[in-house]
């Protein structure tokens, strides 16, 4: 990848039902889109009685492709609105992307491919 084509991945844990509130968020700070994929979590009781959370075990995974230099203001967007303090009850983690086929830049798509 070129140096001004970096990406970054950023990787949302939320509870089941808030991935609204995550791609709503994101696509507010100049995000394209997403993948989200069902999980379960297996959180340990201890940490739910120390900070008072209650824990749910059903989870949804939002997988989101940034340019590197909007993945600060898309990751405060998607804490803001479903972060920890929220019914999100979000974690966010970003990984650069250092290698990546079958990335297009958008003005290549034609509709017949979207």
């Amino acid at each position: 990848m070129e140096n001004e084509d970096k990406k970054s991945l950023i990787l949302v844990v939320v509870n089941k039902g808030s991935t609204d509130l995550v791609m709503n968020a994101a696509r507010k700070a100049g995000s394209k889109g997403g993948t989200i994929t069902v999980a379960r979590g297996t959180g340990n009781p201890e940490v739910a009685k120390f900070y008072g959370l209650a824990i749910q075990p059903e989870k949804e995974l939002v997988f989101i492709v940034v340019d590197a230099k909007i993945k600060d203001d898309v990751m405060k967007h998607i804490y803001d609105e479903a972060g920890l303090d929220t019914q999100g009850q979000g974690i966010i983690i970003s990984l650069p992307i250092l290698d990546a086929v079958g990335f297009e830049p958008l003005e290549e798509y034609d509709e017949e491919k979207m």
